[in-house]
């Protein structure tokens, strides 16, 4: 096993399990690898299971644009109650004796689709004047959650277990709450609602199937073994446009020094303020922007031994 604090990079797709917070599962992640650091691309509640980029060390850079990419989410609405966190592990704060039919689901679900105004839930990890919402709602806070642009692209009725309880698929765009969908769901079909099972699918390109639960990587105890589930830091960015670059402009880049002129006309086409990954290599060398004709670099990647002293 590795000394603690070794330069780990890469990616690893955890299949979160119930009852876990995303900060633990990701300590979890980064003892396993002995990783110098981690971090995760997008928050599952402790009530959500499926799928949890888990990035070490460089790949930890590539972390806010792994967040902006879509997520799927498969879950479960369960009409006639409301809660505070709108979701099982609520307080029930409202009830209501209607049930929607079939026909009234699919018909509200058009309602849903493209880009609507959501408000957050009062429980979230939103950050209202510095303090997390979740935390002050915890403290009996009463909060005013201001109400924001979000893209849903698709949500599909497939299931209706029983006239209590329906399940969902959707596809949605970055900052999107699913509880918040169930409850306005509810509300815009006369009745109140709140999720009971929540499971994600993907985040961009990492799906479910490819996922590994953290009792399997912990079983597999030795380094070659788990790094068999570490990803290259590059799988997650097939969305960004990919600019190859010499070793001598990548030098360049890596002191933070920009290149006045794009490389040969290879960012032809690409617009002003355009972000790509500077390739040398097939390796990675920095995120970096088009600017006034030249390349910027934005974040730097730094794949050699770090300062562990």
């Amino acid at each position: 096993m590795k000394r603690r604090g070794q330069p780990v990079h890469g990616w690893v797709v955890l299949d979160k399990p119930l009852g876990m917070s995303s900060a633990f599962a990701v300590a979890q992640v980064r003892r396993l690898f002995n990783a110098a650091k981690a971090g995760h691309a997008g928050t599952l509640d402790p009530l959500a299971t499926g799928v949890l980029p888990i990035a070490l060390g460089e790949a930890t850079k590539a972390v806010p644009y792994v967040m902006a990419d879509t997520k799927i989410y498969r879950f479960t609405a369960r009409w006639g109650v409301a809660t505070d966190t709108d979701d099982r592990a609520g307080t029930v704060t409202a009830t209501s004796a209607v049930r929607p039919t079939t026909v009234q689901i699919q018909a509200a679900l058009p309602g849903f689709i493209g880009v609507i105004a959501q408000t957050p839930p009062a429980y979230s990890a939103l950050k209202i004047a510095g303090a997390r919402a979740y935390d002050l709602a915890r403290q009996g806070v009463a909060l005013t959650m201001i109400s924001r642009a979000v893209t849903i692209e698709r949500l599909d009725l497939i299931g209706q277990p029983d006239p209590d309880h329906a399940s969902f698929e959707t596809l949605v765009g970055k900052g999107t709450y699913i509880r918040a969908l169930a409850r306005d769901l509810g509300l815009a079909l006369g009745t109140v609602a709140h999720v009971t099972v929540l499971r994600r699918l993907s985040v961009g390109r990492f799906r479910v199937e490819g996922a590994i639960s953290l009792e399997n990587l912990a079983a597999l105890g030795h380094d070659t073994a788990a790094s068999e589930h570490l990803l290259s830091v590059e799988t997650a960015l097939d969305d960004i446009p990919a600019l190859a670059i010499t070793e001598t402009e990548a030098a360049s880049l890596r002191h933070g020094r920009p290149l006045q002129n794009a490389p040969d006309g290879r960012a032809r086409g690409l617009g002003e303020g355009t972000t790509v990954c500077a390739m040398t290599g097939g390796r990675l060398v920095a995120f970096a922007q088009i600017h006034d004709g030249g390349l910027r670099p934005i974040r730097v990647l730094n794949f050699g031994p770090l300062n562990t002293d």
